[in-house]
């Protein structure tokens, strides 16, 4: 998928709130949240997302430790809808 329809999708109600369920073309799908950090708009500029995954939402909810989340390339995910 191209920045801009990772960018329409998300704004502004999904990006860090809702969790989101991601297909991608070479792996499984996940259910993860979109998370802004600091370096937020230097990896959209790249078509690089950070995403905490199902598995880490809840302790990432109560820590905001973004070492909990991995970036995924926006090129490699093929379909985004509500999880």
């Amino acid at each position: 998928m191209t920045r801009e329809q990772i960018e329409k999708f998300l704004h502004p109600e999904y990006l860090g709130n809702r969790p989101v369920q991601i297909s991608f073309k070479t792996r499984q799908s996940i259910l993860g949240i979109f998370v802004e950090a600091n370096d937020f708009a230097e990896l959209k500029s790249k078509n690089l997302w950070r995403i905490i995954s199902e598995s880490k939402i809840d302790e990432y909810v109560i820590s905001k430790d973004l070492n909990l989340a991995r970036i995924f390339n926006g090129l490699e995910m093929t379909k985004l809808e509500l999880g």
